[in-house]
């Protein structure tokens, strides 16, 4: 992936470990906005508002997201 080939470290040489890291980063967000998103729509949908903070609990990691 681009960001593995393309990240360096403060010193400007390659780093595909921090990477490795900063892509599953990536993912982990990109997964839990559209997860948001959805629950919006269906909110939405169903004829309610959102008017609190949603808590989530990540099944596989056991990251909560506030």
């Amino acid at each position: 992936m681009k960001i593995l080939k393309k990240y360096k470290n403060a010193e400007g040489y390659a780093d595909p470990t921090a990477g490795k890291l900063f892509e599953a980063e990536s993912l982990e967000e990109k997964r839990l906005n559209e997860l948001i998103q959805v629950l919006k729509y269906i909110i939405r949908l169903a004829g309610f508002d959102l008017i609190g903070r949603i808590t989530l609990l990540d099944k596989r990691t056991g990251r909560k997201y506030f």
